[in-house]
């Protein structure tokens, strides 16, 4: 959740292999379907907008110190206090991030087949933007791609929520941590294909089992107070769990960050030193089994089914989740 520092774990993994597997090629051209959540989504938009996995990479190693600038202890606390009535970071630097990155491309204009979850608080529902891979997905193709990755990640508590065309969007993270299964579904919904012959690569930024202690074993709202992140642990072992039944267990390839203790979403100074290594030491273990099974050959250009940017008109068909 939220543009985490964490997200250097992933990013990390990508750009070995585009330099290992790849020759510097773009993992974009060797996937149908990238989907993403939060930091993934972040990424995601990057890859497709064109942008290498190592430039991506050197983008939170260097300008994730403007979205979570370090702080003393004294200041965390403080940070801490003030977030218990207002969000904890501004979200100028996040948003100067992607328009660094991302530019004024629109959403239609990706590489590849995206579906990025959100959370549409207005209404109380998910909300999934999705590339126009598909006749039915017209709509969301005309937001500008900026907005589409600050939906995604305006954590709860980090962010305030994100105000857009009439929508209130929060981070994807609070249904879809781990959103293995939308890019299954929705490979299975539009494409004439069995289960058996979709292969995903999930990237994980990282678990924290979330462990009932005495006090929470007796209930109480305080005891409680961090559930949330127990639903998006175990919402994330569910969807992965779901989608290796489904597609087969050999069929799903995924690699995690195991830190010695779990890294602050915010702790950029752990998360650069610590992640890059082990990021390099997942991606060595599965080296060949990701080399077979995704880098053998590009995949087929994208279709998209949508009139170009450049005649855009007001257009009411929405993306269904």
């Amino acid at each position: 959740m939220a543009a985490a520092s964490r997200g250097i774990f992933p990013a990390a993994v990508l750009a070995e292999i585009e330099a290992d597997l790849l020759d510097g090629r773009s993992v974009v051209d060797y996937f149908d379907m990238i989907v993403g959540t939060s930091t993934g989504g972040i990424l995601a938009l990057g890859l497709a907008a064109g942008k290498p996995a190592q430039q991506l990479l050197d983008l939170y190693m260097v300008d994730g110190r403007n979205v979570f600038p370090p702080v003393c202890w004294l200041t965390r606390k403080w940070r801490f206090l003030r977030g218990l009535l207002s969000p904890r970071y501004n979200d100028e630097a996040l948003k100067a991030m992607l328009d660094k990155v991302l530019e004024d491309r629109h959403f239609a204009d990706a590489r590849t087949r995206l579906c990025i979850p959100a959370f549409e608080g207005h209404h109380g529902e998910v909300f999934i933007f999705k590339t126009p891979h598909h006749p039915d997905y017209r709509k969301d193709g005309y937001e500008l791609m900026t907005t589409v990755g600050a939906a995604t990640a305006a954590a709860p508590t980090f962010y305030a929520a994100l105000d857009s065309g009439g929508y209130r969007y929060v981070d994807g993270g609070v249904w879809a941590n781990c959103p293995a299964m939308i890019g299954v579904v929705d490979a299975l919904a539009c494409f004439a294909i069995e289960p058996g012959q979709i292969r995903a690569l999930s990237l994980g930024c990282g678990r924290e089992p979330y462990l009932v202690n005495d006090g929470m074993a007796v209930g109480g709202l305080w005891a409680w107070r961090k559930a949330l992140f127990a639903a998006m642990d175990l919402q994330g072992q569910n969807a992965l769990g779901q989608a290796r039944l489904l597609v087969g267990p050999a069929n799903v390839i995924r690699l995690e960050p195991q830190p010695e203790r779990a890294i602050e979403l915010d702790d950029w100074i752990r998360a650069t030193r610590e992640l890059p290594p082990l990021a390099i030491d997942a991606y060595r273990a599965f080296e060949d089994e990701i080399n077979k099974t995704f880098c053998f050959a590009p995949v087929a250009p994208l279709k998209r089914f949508w009139p170009p940017i450049e005649s855009r008109a007001t257009c009411a068909v929405s993306s269904p989740a």
